[in-house]
């Protein structure tokens, strides 16, 4: 069933919450950010401290990137910020953000893990190219157009899991 493949490995509340110390003893070595509602704010134009402070410390442990359907527009201010690579329009479920990392700093999948707020881009984008995958709430409710849509999706697919009891809004697990 298409649907069990949208499962995340670890679903936490946020970025803060992902236990970075156990990824890290299990030879995770990058670590893959989408941008919008996953670090930051769709109308934040810069990149918040808290985030900045985050990647700061995590940039001692993994090499860490931004990987997002928007534009370069959007994502210059957090790639000079943050002295990280962004990969914009990267047309997430497709997954050739995630190739391009792979082969230019010749990562194994078993130390790739993608990181975001949504099933239907993020963690389809991650699955599909079978590297781990961790899910955080959105942390706005401001969405693009195309993201409600997706969320439309999404909700239906998480009250079908939630059924199956393997994944429910609020339920974290790692």
């Amino acid at each position: 069933m298409i649907y069990l493949k949208l499962i995340p490995n670890i679903y936490v509340k946020s970025i803060e919450d992902i236990p970075y110390q156990k990824l890290k003893n299990s030879n995770i070595k990058c670590l893959i950010f989408d941008l919008d509602n996953t670090l930051a704010l769709l109308e934040e134009k810069a990149c918040p401290e808290r985030v900045q402070k985050l990647i700061c410390q995590l940039k001692k442990d993994f090499q860490v990137f931004i990987i997002t359907n928007s534009p370069l527009r959007r994502a210059n201010p957090y790639q000079k910020c943050l002295d990280i690579e962004v990969i914009s329009m990267a047309m997430k479920p497709l997954t050739r953000g995630l190739k391009k990392i792979k082969g230019k700093y010749h990562f194994e999948k078993d130390e790739m893990v993608m990181i975001g707020d949504q099933l239907m881009t993020d963690i389809l984008s991650g699955i599909r190219f079978g590297i781990q995958t961790i899910l955080v709430d959105p942390i706005g409710v401001k969405d693009l157009k195309i993201t409600k849509l997706n969320r439309i999706i999404e909700n239906k697919l998480i009250r079908k899991y939630g059924k199956a009891n393997l994944l429910e809004r609020g339920k974290y697990y790692e």
